[in-house]
């Protein structure tokens, strides 16, 4: 059995990491039987969630997770794709890991209103006098890494509309089939599914997702794949906005 260590449900959404979101979607595309547990970033072999055991043996890194499962079990989540759509996917997924899903971190960690209802709970199993300490240790850590990957040199605006070009390239890939790549799921849609929800969930409140909400087929196609991969979870669809631009 695959035992896959995330973070559990939190901010609105079924699981707060988008990485772990992007390997259980990707555990449900290959029809695997798994079950998950909560995990510590100390517990996995790169410091980091999500990771999977497997027969005692473990593999962090949603990437390296998904090239273990597809080599061990036989199995092709880009099956149907020929080789410039992979090459396509591959590009896409970077884009999505490296550039939006960096933008939607900085505002859930760097606008002080999301932080406080959000990340700074991470601590909150630490003695009280100790939280707010660590709460400051935890965002400096996460400013710096931030400022190293070169984002957090930007303004606010910049990287709003670093983000939103993400969003309108991702749009117009995306078009009005139900998937990256036509009418059955690649392994770039968990990954597409993972960050946009991440975004769009209402709980965080920044004008990157409100620049999201102005997508209409990145709103219907996050709602879709929700409904088909977490059919339990309830999901606020945000109404109609003014197109993204």
């Amino acid at each position: 059995m695959i035992t896959l260590h995330g973070f559990g449900p939190m901010f609105g959404l079924p699981e707060a990491s988008p990485f772990v979101t992007k390997t259980e979607v990707q555990l449900k595309l290959l029809g695997l039987p798994y079950r998950k547990e909560r995990g510590r970033p100390d517990q996995s072999p790169k410091g980091q969630l999500p990771f999977i055991d497997e027969d005692g043996q473990r593999i962090a890194d949603s990437h390296f997770i998904r090239e273990h499962l597809e080599k061990k079990h036989g199995k092709d989540l880009d099956a149907g794709l020929d080789a410039r759509q992979r090459a396509e996917a591959w590009a896409v997924e970077r884009m999505l890991e490296s550039q939006l899903a960096v933008a939607t971190g900085c505002a859930r960690w760097l606008i002080p209103e999301n932080f406080a209802k959000g990340p700074a709970h991470f601590v909150d199993g630490a003695p009280e006098a100790l939280r707010p300490k660590l709460r400051e240790e935890l965002l400096a850590r996460v400013r710096d890494n931030y400022r190293a990957m070169g984002i957090g040199r930007h303004s606010d605006d910049e990287i709003v509309e670093l983000g939103a070009r993400s969003l309108s390239a991702l749009s117009v890939l995306l078009g009005d089939r139900p998937y990256l790549f036509g009418a059955r799921p690649a392994g770039v849609d968990a990954t597409a599914f993972a960050v946009l929800a991440g975004l769009l969930t209402p709980f965080f409140d920044s004008p990157l997702r409100r620049r999201a909400e102005g997508f209409a087929n990145l709103v219907a196609y996050t709602a879709r794949l929700m409904r088909a991969f977490y059919p339990d979870h309830p999901w606020e669809t945000p109404p109609p906005a003014r197109p993204g631009a």
